[in-house]
């Protein structure tokens, strides 16, 4: 079943084996994926994509940057105020979930990520529901 048929799906994430486990699910299931690796270049590869069907997005990337101000910066691009973002992460749920919510985030899934649920969870939030995955 291709949950994920012709959905463009933009990953930022700076730990590769993440990458790669996210990106074998999602491509199995149709997804068109592009990724940007350390989160500075990330507003310049977003500018240039043609369409973006929902990003997902670390919290915790190198360098300091904050998936929490990289948020930020992508609502503010034209074009990119509703598409869905979803914090991918293994920081403490507790503490990130309220932040998420307060932020506008459309969901929160806890790494490690399960690989057969992982583009169940992403096209029902591509449906418009908001998932809270913290186990």
């Amino acid at each position: 079943m291709m949950l994920l048929k012709g959905k463009h799906i933009f990953i930022i994430e700076d730990n590769v084996q993440n990458r790669i486990v996210f990106q074998v699910a999602l491509l199995r299931h149709g997804a068109l994926v592009d990724f940007e690796r350390w989160g500075r270049h990330t507003i310049a590869r977003l500018t240039r994509r043609s369409a973006v069907d929902v990003i997902l997005l670390d919290l915790m990337l190198e360098d300091g940057i904050s998936g929490f101000d990289l948020y930020d910066e992508i609502r503010a691009l034209p074009g990119f105020a509703e598409v869905p973002i979803i914090a991918v992460s293994a920081m403490d749920p507790s503490t990130a979930v309220p932040r998420l919510r307060a932020k506008g985030f459309n969901g929160f899934i806890a790494k490690p990520i399960d690989g057969y649920e992982f583009p169940k969870q992403i096209a029902r939030i591509l449906e418009g529901e908001r998932i809270w995955y913290v186990e």
